[in-house]
């Protein structure tokens, strides 16, 4: 039987007349992997927080085993003043027996920075962006080597890079997840448990993310064939409340009860509330969008280098590469929101931009919801003939009458998200660029506006992380691979992933294809200590991954230093090859590095 690692016990939340859950029970047990899906504003992240003790309950308690090591990555994590990335992550641990041991901690500390693409260990996390930040706290995480380890939407502000390599991490991993995530991808293949808040409970399934959706449809068809029974015999019964009056004073006192039993059963609301978006772009004419000899840099840092590129009509194109490699620049630049050093951007006369940032609107948080709509326009015209006031509006994005009355400052993360889009989309672009569109939208949401975008009859550029939702939407990617390169990719993310790793693959050297299989560990070597053997791999993995990532390294300064780079297809070729192998050897590292 699996140790009992946590209870949550009859745990109710509610924000005045507003309950998020009632009365809540369930267990996470060693091993477990679990995944909290609902609604954005239904108690996801508040759950969490209750659980880690940083807010409390109306009723109900939680229970950890004692000694318990619990390791917790915030939504947005919270640093001290002036403290630099290596004294942060050293604070894990002051346990230290003598200087040997702290200076292999320390080392423990660089090379899992490493991985992360951390590798400045004295900068200050003041002078990091939001994704460095994230990877660095993430590092501090896994240094505590926790034994549980609770995740608040781990994969927002990382780029897909590390997010494939902390999902690589959590399977190998022998730790057991608690975590509320909107990355289907993620939720699919690391999770073997899903807990949903739907209607203020919760609903437990023994499954990833693809049979939760199988097992949760079956649930809501059989409520569905129930509650239609169920109203079908109140109907009958409330003939018979109708016809008895005499008869209800004494013996059919049950059939009473029944009936208001029944009465309450049949109020339960299965209908789903979901963001109505049945807004069309305006027209849009043959000339698009052009790019002419484009180049842009900072300093040394090349984000464009001669860019030329034509826009066509109804394009869908998604843009990944790893995090300050110039994407969100680039769609700011092709909006002239920052200007080009040298270069032209022709846009055709019938191109109106809706623009969904990753930073958000500047909303006034003193004001109301309706306001921020009614500041744009008084009157919203979509599909050219519709017509709506800015409350009409409102209620298609799920922004209730009460809603829309409520200070921009009390809004969720998802909420804001909601009026961000509502914000762009009344303005019926047909030219729509989305910065990160999925960081604090619901599963169920995007979905939707995944629909949309689908049907969209305009052009789209979609900078994002998350992999489903590019394998749903785009036709093709432009790869930003830093120092001004430009891939441009006939395909989506996976077709894109696998074209990769065939490329890594036949670039492999003949031996190491033919390397034998490890032979099984006995039962001895199976232990919770390195063994002797062990040991020696460890410390041969250690010189080997310092000597790849300064091999690495070098071929990154060739690369960025603008100069003419002989043999660059070859060059070009070991540089993945050195990925492929440092992803190999990292992760043999990290599962010995958790022996002790």
């Amino acid at each position: 039987m699996a140790t009992s690692f946590l209870q949550v016990d009859k745990l109710t939340k509610s924000y005045g007349d507003r309950m998020l859950f009632e009365d809540v029970t369930f267990g996470v047990s060693e091993g477990d992997k679990i995944g909290i899906i609902a609604k954005n504003g239904t108690g996801k992240s508040t759950l969490l927080n209750i659980i880690a003790g940083k807010e409390s309950p109306d009723s109900g308690e939680i229970i950890f085993r004692n000694g318990l090591r619990v390791g917790i990555l915030d939504q947005t994590p919270v640093f001290g003043q002036n403290t630099t990335v290596m004294d942060y992550c050293l604070d894990v641990r002051h346990d230290f027996h003598d200087d040997d041991e702290a200076r292999d901690y320390a080392d423990r500390c660089r090379q899992l920075l490493s991985q992360l693409g951390i590798n400045d260990t004295g900068a200050s996390i003041a002078t990091l962006s939001g994704g460095q930040a994230k990877r660095v706290a993430l590092a501090k995480v896994i240094l505590s080597e926790p034994e549980l380890i609770i995740l608040d939407e781990p994969t927002n502000h990382l780029d897909i890079a590390v997010i494939e390599w902390l999902e690589n991490w959590l399977k190998r991993s022998r730790v057991t997840l608690l975590m509320v995530t909107h990355d289907r991808y993620f939720l699919d293949r690391v999770t073997n448990k899903i807990i949903e808040i739907d209607q203020r409970q919760i609903f437990t399934y023994d499954g990833n993310y693809d049979y939760y959706l199988r097992r949760r449809r079956e649930r809501i068809e059989a409520l569905t064939s129930e509650l239609a029974k169920v109203k079908n015999t109140l109907r009958k019964e409330q003939e018979w409340m109708r016809r008895q009056p005499q008869a209800r004073a004494g013996k059919a006192k049950y059939r009473i009860d029944a009936f208001y039993d029944l009465k309450s059963r049949s109020r339960v609301n299965l209908t789903e509330e979901n963001v109505a978006l049945n807004v069309k772009s305006s027209y849009i004419g043959s000339k698009i969008f052009e790019a002419e000899g484009v180049s842009k840099k900072f300093g040394d840092k090349v984000i464009l280098d001669d860019f030329t590129y034509t826009f066509s009509r109804y394009e869908k194109l998604g843009i990944i590469g790893h995090n300050g490699a110039g994407k969100s620049t680039f769609i700011k630049m092709l909006q002239g929101l920052v200007p080009v050093d040298s270069g032209a951007w022709n846009v055709g006369e019938t191109v109106k931009f809706g623009y969904y940032s990753q930073e958000g609107i500047a909303f006034d948080d003193n004001k109301r919801v309706i306001d921020a709509i009614t500041d744009i326009a008084d009157d919203i015209v979509v599909n050219g003939d519709c017509r709506y006031s800015p409350m009409q509006f409102l209620t298609h994005f799920l922004f209730s009458p009460a809603d829309q009355q409520k200070y921009i400052h009390t809004l969720s993360g998802g909420e804001r998200a909601r009026l961000h889009l509502a914000s762009v989309l009344m303005q019926s672009p047909n030219f729509l660029i989305l910065d990160e569109p999925t960081n604090d939208l619901d599963i169920v949401t995007l979905g939707i506006l995944e629909d949309y975008l689908r049907g969209f009859k305009g052009c789209l550029i979609v900078v994002s992380h998350d992999r489903f939702f590019l394998d749903n939407i785009v036709d093709h990617l432009f790869v930003f691979e830093g120092d001004g390169v430009i891939r441009d990719f006939p395909g989506n993310y996976t077709d894109y992933r696998e074209y990769t790793e065939e490329r890594r693959k036949l670039s492999e050297p003949k031996k190491a294809q033919e390397q034998p299989k490890e032979k099984p560990r006995n039962n001895r070597e199976s232990s919770n200590k390195m063994t002797f053997k062990e040991r020696k791999e460890f410390e041969t993995l250690t010189e080997e991954i310092d000597s790849l990532t300064a091999e690495k390294a070098e071929l990154e300064a060739a690369f960025n230093s603008g100069e003419v780079v002989d043999d660059i297809l070859g060059k070009s070729a070991r540089y993945e090859e050195i990925k492929a192998i440092l992803d190999e050897k990292e992760l043999r590292w990290l599962e010995l590095s958790e022996k002790s």
